[in-house]
């Protein structure tokens, strides 16, 4: 793993305010529980699922493009986007070209929304959850790299549950990301995610904090 804030320079040129920290890792392997340990010590968490949410709403122009691009049938009755027939077109066997149109098609709004939503942040440091980090080539977009590292089987047994799908759509949602060797080579810090009990994370999670602050602060000098 990385030891450096590689990305610091870049971020000060740009004339970004706040300490930003990269919160990623592979679907299903308990992001959100980690984020809130962090929001438990008062530190600002911007979600990029719920960014891209919020960028397909009804009325806006994402979602016109979307919709404009894979059909109607996307759509519930209500006008909402539905995300599980969505999800079974651009996941299917062969695929993966559908998924990058529609990573292509949303990139810019997310990214911007989280911007905006960072620059808002009033927190020391800021944990931007970004599950696609490292598939949407994001970095220069933190300071400093946080890697939630899971077991293949226990993601995959995790994500069926979730979403209450079948053993084929979860493994090709899984292999559509980045592997997780790569995750851990590229992370500054890892947290192991398995089946203990949440609070037994907070200690790891503290001298997280802990170092974060001071980075923090020395990014600020």
């Amino acid at each position: 793993m990385s030891s450096t804030v590689s990305n610091s320079d870049n971020l000060k040129t740009e004339g970004k305010k706040a300490f930003r920290i990269g919160l990623t890792g592979g679907i299903a392997c308990g992001k959100s529980a980690i984020a809130s340990l962090f929001e438990s010590l008062d530190i600002c968490i911007v979600d990029a699922d719920a960014v891209a949410r919020e960028v397909v709403e009804p009325g806006q122009v994402c979602l016109k493009k979307i919709t404009d691009h894979f059909g109607c049938e996307i759509l519930n009755s209500d006008g909402t986007l539905n995300r599980r027939a969505l999800r079974e077109i651009v996941f299917a066997t062969g695929a993966e070209l559908k998924l990058e149109k529609l990573n292509a098609l949303m990139k810019d709004a997310i990214r911007e929304k989280i911007d905006e939503k960072i620059d808002e942040a009033d927190s020391p440091y800021v944990i931007v959850m970004i599950p696609l980090l490292f598939e949407h080539h994001l970095e220069s977009m933190v300071n400093r790299i946080l890697v939630v590292d899971i077991e293949y089987e226990l993601q995959l047994k995790r994500l069926i549950n979730r979403d209450n799908i079948s053993k084929e759509l979860a493994e090709n949602m899984i292999s559509r990301q980045v592997d997780r060797n790569t995750r851990i080579q590229k992370a500054d810090d890892l947290i192991k995610s398995d089946d203990s009990p949440l609070d037994k994370k907070l200690n790891v999670v503290l001298k997280l904090h802990n170092e974060y602050l001071k980075l923090a602060k020395e990014f600020k000098q």
